[in-house]
């Protein structure tokens, strides 16, 4: 399996989009600070993710997210009190 993700930064409340074939992993990686250049500091919560079949489908996916900000907006809509809701 495949999984687009969102985290969120418990202090600061940034969020980060990413892919991973490993979520336990990756979200681990974040809060040990292994994490991409935007996340390395901070305790990252894992808010939401997607499950995919085709590592083909995850980047797709998670490239819309990153770039298309009508994407990225209805998704924050829809987990909005999950974003709210993380600590």
């Amino acid at each position: 399996m495949f999984y687009v993700y969102v985290i969120v930064e418990e202090k600061t409340n940034e969020k980060n989009i990413g892919f991973t074939a490993n979520l336990k992993r990756r979200v681990a990686e974040h809060n040990s600070n292994r994490g991409a250049k935007f996340t390395k500091s901070g305790t990252w919560k894992l808010v939401y993710y997607e499950a995919f079949a085709s590592e083909t489908d995850a980047r797709r996916g998670e490239k819309k997210l990153k770039h298309d900000g009508r994407s990225r907006y209805q998704l924050y809509k829809r987990i909005e009190n999950s974003l709210c809701d993380h600590k």
